[in-house]
């Protein structure tokens, strides 16, 4: 598993100020964070609501694998709306873990804004003049039915 270290200066705030070290996550740890924070519809399997907040956390905090002994950084600490991580923190943060756990900004946009509720199942383009296979077909010239001469 791949692991990248950090060193993160006082811009970000004296408590931050020293080395982090992150390692890239496995499939399944990053399904089930993703998993977890993603809801879908029972029927149609389409995504109805998906929280990147907490998905960018979890992930951001399962790969932490050092950081200084005070440790400044927590799952409750990088969810945090009052005393969370700075912005521009954060930023880095999930930059540093989205390059290290390859998650695209294909993924990221995905993960990001709920589907379309309109239904993106591909049409074929002779589905809609599909025709009934039982019996004769009287479009055919040899399946017109015959006039009598009967007057």
């Amino acid at each position: 598993m791949r692991k990248e270290s950090v060193n993160i200066g006082p811009e970000y705030g004296e408590e931050y100020f020293c080395k982090y070290v992150f390692q890239e996550l496995t499939w399944a740890i990053r399904s089930r964070i993703i998993q977890k924070h993603t809801k879908s519809h029972p029927l149609s399997g389409q995504v109805q609501n998906s929280d990147f907040i907490a998905i960018q956390a979890e992930t951001i905090w399962a790969s932490l694998k050092e950081q200084p002994i005070g440790n400044p950084l927590s799952l409750e600490k990088l969810l945090g709306e009052e005393n969370g991580v700075p912005i521009s923190l954060g930023e880095l943060l999930s930059k540093i873990v989205n390059n290290l756990c390859a998650l695209s900004g294909e993924e990221t946009a995905f993960l990001f804004e709920p589907s379309d509720a309109k239904n993106q199942t591909l049409q074929s383009p002779t589905s809609g003049s599909a025709r009934n296979s039982v019996g004769p077909q009287t479009s055919l010239p040899g399946n017109q039915p015959k006039q009598s001469n009967n007057s």
